[in-house]
Order: C-alpha cells, then structure tokens, then sequence
C-alpha cells in the first residue's frame, strides 16, 4: 500500500488479500497457538457477533425457562426447615425415609448422603418441627441405626439437629438482594466514570447475563442455594467485571483517536483488542478455575462439607460463565451500540473508501501485465545526435579557446 515517507505501513486483511493477488505467493499462516499468543487479530469474534447473539440468547433462553418451569432448590437458611444428620455407617438411603415416614408421619423433603468413606454423614431436611418431634426422630434414629461417636462407640450425641424458622430465611434473602443490588449499582458507577456509558450498559448486560446463566445452571442440574451460593455469586460478578474491564481497557486503548486514521474501523480494533487480551483471559480463568476445582474435590469427595461444596460450584459455573460474557457478549454488545453514533458510522465509511481506492490501485498493474504486448510499426527511426565529444563527420575541428603557451 502507498504511504507517506516515514511512516509504518500496515496491512489490514483486505490489503494482505490484495498483496497476495498481486505477487502470486501465499503469505505464511501460523499455527493457531501462535495466533493466540501474539493477538494478531486472527479470531473473528466482533465481525460474527450476530452468531455469539443468537448463542447467548439461547443460553439466556434456557436459564430463564428452568427457572420458570422447575425453580430453585433452596437452602434451609431460606427456605426454614429443620435438619438432622449423623455419621452414616451402613446406612441406606430408603432406610432412613422409612423412620423419618413411621416416626414422624410424613415424607422427609430431602434425604442425601454427602462425602465418602468414613467422614460421611446423612443429612435430612424436613419442615420445621417441634422439640418433642425432633427428639422423637432422634431416638428412632439411633434405636434403628446406632451411628457412632467420636470414640467409635455408639452415641446418642453423634446424631445433630438445626431449627431455621421461616422469618430467619426471608431475611436471608432479603439481605442477598440488597447485596446484589448495591453490587450492581457500584458497578455501573465506576465503569461509567472510568470509561463511558456505553462501556456501562454493556458490563451490566453481561453481568445480568452472568447472573441469569449461573442461576439458570442451578435451576437445571438441581443445586441447593445457600448463603454460600450468594457469597460465590458476588464474587464471581467481581470477576466477571475484572476481566470485562481488562477487554474494555485494550479497547480504550486501541480506540483513542480512531477517528483520525483510516487503517481500521471501530469494529476491527475492537476485534483486535479482544485477540489481545485472549491469552490473558484463559490464563486468569485456569489460575482462578484450578483451585476451586481442588476446592470442590477436597468439599465433596474427601470432608463433605456442604458449604464449601455450595461454594465451589457457583465459583466454578460463574468462571466459566463470565469469561465467556466478557469476549463473546461484552464487547460485540459495545460495538453494537458504538455504531449506532454517527462519529462511528462516518469512520467506518471512510475506511471503506479508502480501501475501495486502494483496490483499485492495486488491480491496474495486475490488468496492464494480462494485456497482450502490441506489435511494433516499422517506422523510419530518428537519427541519433552523436555525442558532444565527438565531432560529426566532416565537420571542421574546433580548436581550443584557452591561450596557447609560448616557447
């Protein structure tokens, strides 16, 4: 391509394109680890944003329809309830919902066996019930079972109970929506004084969408939501924020007096940022994915210990989830609304022309070297001037006009 002396000349897609067609050669592809590392801007993620709407829309679309249809699984910190466990032993399942169902007189609303070996205990979670009820189970449990203490001898005291009445857990909730809501308004806030109101609602709407997804994962595969899933959730939405604001950053940077060069458009550089910043991305996501997979191996396989197991699977969907959300949703969503401005319509305009032009410049060599050479006409060649030192035939010798020196 033409360019001003002292200038760095860059080829954007479209001129490497022409550059091929003009030399005949294949420009050298490199591998796709390569691409990734160095952030050449291989990855079309902004110019097929149409496609990364129609899957986040339909991820959307799943979450929400759980949620409708099958609800959530609430935690007995929400919901209210009484919980009784004991170390498990030998014990089955469908045998303790036949005590709980002989003594009680009703089924238990949940009977789950959580951690192995000999750290396992039996949890069960019915509605409230009184003192006397509660007593009552506790006998037939350890008249049927025998489950044993620390000491390894039967014990009435290895089998525990909770009480969470019903106002407790609405006040729970109460005060998880004021923590989101209060999140989400310090958020919008900040990025909005950072950056600017578009970057704003485009981090919002991936957050929303964060929430939506994860909420919607626990809907379908049947999660509890505990306190700790609100704990994880606010600390997922935090770094789903954090890596949407690096992507976000690059682009500010790539996109500071755009409009005054035509190399690329609003969207490429854009495009260009996100390539950027995807090794950075990946990495964040694996050093944070790491420990909360240890996390949930060491909760749910070796202690059984349900809070850290709520935690760890909210943190591990909200990672995934919000890397996602930041390359493939955020940032198309923010070039979405920037080409709504005229200042970005305009550019992108300009850039259009300028490579329209600089195509056609590109094609005439292409054109004049296919045409076929023209046959010469036999034409009487002019006489060729001798040169100065040298006289013409014939003609009288010029002396020197310097003086002559005397003998």
């Amino acid at each position: 391509m033409a360019s001003k002396a002292g200038e760095a000349v860059e080829l954007t897609e479209s001129d490497a394109t022409i550059v091929d067609d003009v030399n005949g050669a294949q420009l050298p592809h490199h591998s796709f680890l390569s691409r990734l590392y160095t952030g050449t801007g291989a990855f079309e993620v902004v110019g097929r944003r149409r496609m990364w709407y129609v899957v986040s829309g339909t991820i959307v679309a799943i979450a929400i329809a759980s949620i409708v249809l099958r609800g959530f699984t609430f935690g007995i910190d929400f919901q209210g309830g009484t919980k009784v466990s004991f170390p498990r032993g030998d014990t089955q399942v469908s045998q303790v919902e036949d005590v709980f169902r002989q003594t009680i007189g009703k089924d238990a609303e949940s009977v789950v066996i959580v951690g192995n070996g000999a750290s396992a205990t039996v949890q069960i979670r019915s509605e409230t019930l009184s003192n006397d009820q509660t007593n009552k189970l506790k006998n037939a449990l350890f008249d049927h079972f025998k489950p044993k203490g620390a000491d390894g001898k039967p014990s009435k005291q290895a089998i525990s109970d909770s009480a969470v009445s019903s106002t407790w857990g609405g006040q729970i909730t109460k005060k998880a929506v004021i923590a989101l809501v209060v999140f989400l308004v310090l958020v919008a806030l900040y990025i909005t004084v950072r950056y600017e109101r578009y970057m704003a609602v485009s981090a919002l709407a991936a957050m929303f969408f964060d929430v939506t997804v994860t909420a919607g994962v626990y809907s379908l595969v049947g999660f509890e939501v505990t306190p700790a899933t609100v704990i994880g959730l606010l600390t997922i939405l935090g770094f789903s924020i954090y890596d949407t604001v690096i992507v976000f950053d690059k682009v500010e940077e790539n996109t500071h007096g755009f409009q005054h060069t035509t190399r690329r458009t609003f969207a490429e550089q854009a495009n260009l940022a996100v390539n950027q910043t995807f090794m950075r991305s990946i990495n964040t996501s694996l050093i944070s994915v790491l420990p909360v997979i240890a996390l949930l191996v060491v909760a749910v396989w070796l202690l059984g210990v349900g809070t850290l197991k709520d935690l760890a699977l909210v943190q591990l969907v909200g990672i995934i989830v919000g890397t996602y959300s930041s390359i493939f949703f955020a940032t198309p969503l923010l070039v979405t609304l920037r080409e709504r401005t005229e200042l970005v319509r305009g550019h992108t305009r300009r850039v259009l022309r300028r490579r329209d032009g600089a195509s056609e410049k590109a094609s005439e060599p292409v054109e004049s070297a296919e045409e076929e050479p023209k046959p010469q006409t036999t034409t009487a060649a002019a006489p060729k001037k001798p040169a100065p030192s040298k006289p013409a035939p014939g003609a009288r010798p010029v002396r020197p006009t310097g003086k002559r020196n005397k003998r």
